[in-house]
């Protein structure tokens, strides 16, 4: 009684709404820069059931903004970490880890036994796998996206309102959005989307407020400027009977990974490695690949080889994979990314 008096002596809430709390259950997909406020709101507020799925393990560049975690958890499993912290602040609820990569083999699975599902993914292919399982399911969406200085906010698929289909009714084609991992975030743009993803849960589960079904609810951090779009059902793509593929769709560029690069060295495989970052940040770590910095690569295509091959690399994948397609449209046959980037290493 006493962890929850402040919200249950709100009328809106009360014993009887503090009661739909404890019996709720919600799954979190991802626990990144939105999953993490998510999280620690439903957790505080009393959500008896909470689930984590996310296969990802923290990095240093993850802290700026995924407020669960701390310099000591680089390279533990988010989902894991994230369980503990929760079970710290709120040891009176139940917190399930799904440390696996959510995919159309399991989603059904784990969806079926959550009342609500929130989407903190940072990939097309991922929201629409979540979409489809949840109409499938007959499942509410609470939906949160952040890009830059950003954030969109909606709830899909409730009360036989639009999905987010309905909205988006396919994917981009490849090469028509950033890359995933590189766009960049101001760190409090997550806090405050996946606080209003947070609050949109908690008016489902008490049945009170106004739900952003079918309104598309959109902040921009650097104006402060909100503006709400009403989303229409669509009858034709609302309706999902079997899941499809899911590709990523940022990924358009031939890949070679951290392994692969090695057994190249290794087996004495002559190739060609450069780096797209910039000055400063060769300075602070490289593996010996040519600085070429993205922004001029067009002004050194005789730099790069054609008779052998080429391995670009940056820091996360996202300027190589660029830097990549121009040299494709260029020409270049042989030419890979280096999937992750310098962060592997």
């Amino acid at each position: 009684m006493s962890r929850y008096s402040r919200q249950t002596i709100l009328s809106e809430v009360g014993l009887a709404g503090q009661a739909k709390l404890t019996n709720a259950s919600v799954l979190m997909i991802g626990a990144g820069g939105l999953g993490c406020p998510v999280l620690l709101y439903l957790a505080a507020a009393g959500v008896g059931r909470i689930g984590i799925i996310d296969a990802d393990k923290v990095d240093v560049t993850n802290l700026h903004r995924q407020v669960l975690y701390t310099t000591a958890d680089e390279g533990k499993l988010k989902a894991e970490v994230a369980a503990q912290r929760l079970m710290a602040l709120n040891p009176e609820i139940n917190i399930d880890s799904y440390p696996v990569w959510l995919s159309k083999d399991n989603v059904l699975e784990i969806f079926s036994s959550y009342d609500i599902i929130v989407d903190g993914s940072d990939n097309f292919a991922t929201r629409y796998l979540v979409n489809d399982a949840c109409v499938m399911l007959n499942k509410p969406l609470v939906f949160g996206s952040i890009f830059k200085f950003e954030g969109q906010v909606s709830v899909f698929n409730y009360k036989n309102g639009p999905t987010y289909r309905c909205l988006f009714p396919e994917p981009p084609a490849a090469g028509e959005v950033p890359n995933c991992s590189e766009i960049g975030v101001i760190g409090v743009l997550p806090g405050i989307i996946g606080t209003l993803q947070a609050n949109e849960v908690i008016k489902i589960i008490l049945e009170k407020g106004d739900v952003m079904g079918g309104v598309l609810y959109m902040y921009d951090a650097l104006s402060n400027d909100v503006q709400k779009l009403k989303i229409f059902k669509d009858p034709v793509a609302s309706v999902v009977t079997e899941l499809g593929e899911y590709e990523e769709v940022c990924e358009t560029s031939p890949d070679i990974d951290k392994k692969t690069l090695e057994s190249w060295k290794d087996k004495g495989v002559v190739f060609q490695l450069i780096d797209v970052r910039e000055p400063h940040e060769y300075e602070q770590k490289n593996i010996g690949g040519e600085l070429i910095p993205l922004n001029t690569v067009k002004d050194n295509l005789s730099r790069i080889r054609e008779d052998i091959p080429v391995i670009v690399h940056c820091q996360m994948g996202g300027r190589s994979r660029k830097a990549v397609d121009f040299l494709y449209s260029k020409g270049f046959k042989n030419v890979y990314n280096l999937k992750g980037g310098l962060r592997e290493f």
